[in-house]
Protein backbone atom coordinates (compact mmCIF):
# COMPACT_ATOMS: atom_id res chain seq x y z
CA UNK A 1 0.00 0.00 0.00
CA UNK A 2 1.44 3.86 -1.09
CA UNK A 3 1.40 6.47 1.66
CA UNK A 4 2.27 9.53 0.15
CA UNK A 5 2.36 12.52 2.20
CA UNK A 6 3.40 16.39 2.19
CA UNK A 7 2.75 19.68 -0.64
CA UNK A 8 5.11 20.17 -3.16
CA UNK A 9 4.60 22.93 -5.69
CA UNK A 10 6.22 22.69 -9.03
CA UNK A 11 6.14 24.84 -12.43
CA UNK A 12 4.48 23.21 -15.54
CA UNK A 13 6.93 23.10 -17.99
CA UNK A 14 6.04 24.61 -21.90
CA UNK A 15 5.26 21.03 -22.84
CA UNK A 16 2.73 20.64 -19.77
CA UNK A 17 5.13 18.65 -17.91
CA UNK A 18 4.96 18.37 -14.26
CA UNK A 19 8.27 16.50 -11.92
CA UNK A 20 6.71 14.44 -9.50
CA UNK A 21 8.46 15.03 -6.37
CA UNK A 22 10.97 12.97 -5.35
CA UNK A 23 9.86 11.43 -2.17
CA UNK A 24 6.50 10.38 -4.56
CA UNK A 25 8.54 8.81 -6.90
CA UNK A 26 10.24 6.64 -4.56
CA UNK A 27 6.96 5.24 -2.72
CA UNK A 28 5.30 4.38 -6.17
CA UNK A 29 8.69 3.35 -7.78
CA UNK A 30 8.42 1.90 -11.81
CA UNK A 31 4.91 2.33 -11.21
CA UNK A 32 2.59 3.79 -14.25
CA UNK A 33 -0.28 6.12 -13.20
CA UNK A 34 -3.49 7.17 -14.12
CA UNK A 35 -4.96 11.01 -13.82
CA UNK A 36 -8.32 11.79 -13.65
CA UNK A 37 -10.42 14.69 -12.52
CA UNK A 38 -12.93 12.89 -10.43
CA UNK A 39 -13.14 15.49 -7.11
CA UNK A 40 -12.75 18.69 -9.00
CA UNK A 41 -11.15 21.11 -9.84
CA UNK A 42 -8.43 18.87 -8.90
CA UNK A 43 -7.01 16.38 -10.72
CA UNK A 44 -6.41 12.88 -8.99
CA UNK A 45 -2.71 10.63 -9.63
CA UNK A 46 -3.63 7.00 -9.03
CA UNK A 47 -0.51 4.58 -8.77
CA UNK A 48 -1.87 1.79 -11.10
CA UNK A 49 -2.54 -0.59 -8.17
CA UNK A 50 -4.73 2.00 -6.80
CA UNK A 51 -6.83 2.51 -9.77
CA UNK A 52 -7.01 -1.55 -10.39
CA UNK A 53 -9.53 -1.23 -7.05
CA UNK A 54 -11.28 2.13 -8.89
CA UNK A 55 -11.97 0.02 -11.67
CA UNK A 56 -13.57 -3.02 -9.77
CA UNK A 57 -15.75 -0.54 -7.96
CA UNK A 58 -16.70 0.76 -10.93
CA UNK A 59 -17.43 -2.82 -12.56
CA UNK A 60 -19.41 -3.66 -9.71
CA UNK A 61 -21.67 -0.10 -9.94
CA UNK A 62 -22.58 -0.65 -13.28
CA UNK A 63 -23.69 -4.19 -12.54
CA UNK A 64 -25.54 -3.54 -9.42
CA UNK A 65 -26.91 -0.17 -10.56
CA UNK A 66 -27.04 0.01 -14.82
CA UNK A 67 -28.73 3.23 -14.37
CA UNK A 68 -24.88 4.05 -13.71
CA UNK A 69 -23.39 3.41 -17.00
CA UNK A 70 -22.91 6.36 -18.45
CA UNK A 71 -21.46 7.58 -15.18
CA UNK A 72 -18.75 4.67 -15.33
CA UNK A 73 -18.40 5.48 -19.07
CA UNK A 74 -17.69 9.11 -18.46
CA UNK A 75 -15.25 8.06 -15.96
CA UNK A 76 -12.85 6.22 -18.34
CA UNK A 77 -13.45 8.38 -20.73
CA UNK A 78 -11.63 11.19 -18.93
CA UNK A 79 -8.92 9.34 -17.27
CA UNK A 80 -5.58 8.36 -19.40
CA UNK A 81 -2.52 6.91 -18.28
CA UNK A 82 0.82 8.42 -17.53
CA UNK A 83 3.88 6.69 -17.09
CA UNK A 84 6.90 9.41 -15.87
CA UNK A 85 9.59 10.22 -18.14
CA UNK A 86 13.59 9.54 -16.87
CA UNK A 87 13.55 12.58 -14.96
CA UNK A 88 10.12 11.91 -13.38
CA UNK A 89 8.04 14.14 -15.49
CA UNK A 90 4.25 13.23 -16.02
CA UNK A 91 2.52 15.05 -19.25
CA UNK A 92 -0.50 16.52 -18.27
CA UNK A 93 -3.13 16.51 -21.52
CA UNK A 94 -4.34 20.34 -22.25
CA UNK A 95 -7.97 19.49 -22.42
CA UNK A 96 -6.86 18.68 -18.06
CA UNK A 97 -4.72 21.52 -17.62
CA UNK A 98 -7.92 23.86 -18.31
CA UNK A 99 -10.21 21.72 -16.18
CA UNK A 100 -8.10 22.00 -13.09
CA UNK A 101 -7.50 25.75 -14.01
CA UNK A 102 -3.87 24.92 -14.01
CA UNK A 103 -2.07 27.81 -15.15
CA UNK A 104 1.60 27.26 -14.05
CA UNK A 105 1.93 26.36 -10.76
CA UNK A 106 1.24 22.83 -9.38
CA UNK A 107 0.82 21.84 -5.89
CA UNK A 108 1.00 18.33 -5.69
CA UNK A 109 -0.96 17.06 -2.72
CA UNK A 110 -0.11 13.69 -0.77
CA UNK A 111 -3.79 11.92 -0.32
CA UNK A 112 -2.19 8.70 1.10
CA UNK A 113 -3.24 6.41 -1.33
CA UNK A 114 -3.03 8.28 -4.73
CA UNK A 115 -1.81 12.37 -5.51
CA UNK A 116 -3.93 15.25 -5.94
CA UNK A 117 -2.84 18.24 -8.08
CA UNK A 118 -4.26 21.44 -7.30
CA UNK A 119 -3.84 25.10 -8.79
CA UNK A 120 -2.23 26.28 -5.31
CA UNK A 121 -5.05 29.30 -4.63
CA UNK A 122 -7.29 26.65 -5.33
CA UNK A 123 -5.90 23.99 -2.82
CA UNK A 124 -5.32 26.92 -0.21
CA UNK A 125 -9.40 28.33 -0.78
CA UNK A 126 -10.54 24.43 -0.19
CA UNK A 127 -8.93 23.94 2.52
CA UNK A 128 -10.01 26.98 4.69
CA UNK A 129 -13.26 26.57 3.72
CA UNK A 130 -13.50 22.80 4.82
CA UNK A 131 -11.33 23.62 8.49
CA UNK A 132 -14.13 24.47 10.11
CA UNK A 133 -15.68 20.66 9.95
CA UNK A 134 -12.00 19.19 10.36
CA UNK A 135 -12.03 19.45 14.55
CA UNK A 136 -14.74 16.60 14.21
CA UNK A 137 -12.53 14.06 11.91
CA UNK A 138 -9.67 14.68 13.79
CA UNK A 139 -11.24 13.45 17.40
CA UNK A 140 -11.97 10.35 15.52
CA UNK A 141 -8.64 9.66 14.06
CA UNK A 142 -6.45 11.16 16.28
CA UNK A 143 -8.27 10.53 20.06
Amino acid sequence: MHSFLGRYEYQLDPKGRVSLPAAFRREAAEERFVLAQVHAPALTLYPQSTWEGVVERLLELKRRQPEARDYVVWVASSAVEVVPDKQGRILIPAWMHEAAKLDGRVLLVGALDRIELWTPALFETSVREGARRFEQFTAQIFA
